[in-house]
């Protein structure tokens, strides 16, 4: 298996990196990435087909697995685990166009900030609408569509996602201490 490459811009593998990225100590980026304008922390992984945006913070120590989309407005604590395929949704109410049929800018829109606090796990090809935190040890089950809130070691699956149970204080302390 080959090294990951952390090359600004390496055709061969496709792999572009804006100069404007911060990149932590020891980041394992894999091939097919698009990263611009955000910050990557200390040990974290990013996998192949992962497109990050500007102003997205990934924290120390995170896996962000293939075919994942983090769009502006996403912060990623410490220790977060980001299964294959999720999305992040950074604007309440999508349109191409203005009233006018003038094709929507920039300015015609704002960023709604999402979070997902330390040592939360996200389960493959879940959705995380805007505006939502998801707490410290939370885990979002696979395919979940988030629609608001988790709160610290909730466990949620389904769409919309709903609460299945509670971690015992112990499992949150030891997922968010890690």
């Amino acid at each position: 298996m080959s090294q990951p490459t952390h090359d600004r811009a390496d055709p061969g593998n496709y792999v572009r990196i804006a100069p404007d990225v911060c990149l932590g100590r020891n980041v394992a980026i894999h091939c097919f990435v698009n990263l611009y304008g955000c910050t990557i922390g200390d040990d974290t992984r990013i996998g192949a087909f992962v497109e990050i945006q500007k102003g997205v913070i990934v924290g120390d120590r995170c896996k962000v697995s293939s075919h994942t989309f983090l769009c502006e407005g996403v912060t990623v604590e410490d220790d977060c685990f980001i299964g294959h395929h999720v999305c992040f949704i950074n604007d309440r109410y999508p349109r191409a166009t203005n009233p006018d049929g003038a094709p929507q800018s920039e300015s015609d829109w704002a960023v709604v900030p999402t979070r997902v606090c330390r040592g939360a796990s996200i389960g493959s090809g879940a959705v995380i609408l805007c505006g939502v935190t998801i707490g410290a040890g939370a885990l979002v089950g696979a395919g979940a569509v988030v629609t608001r809130d988790v709160a610290p070691g909730e466990v949620v699956a389904g769409v919309p996602a709903r609460l299945l149970r509670s971690l015992d204080p112990a499992e949150v302390a030891e997922a968010a201490a890690r």
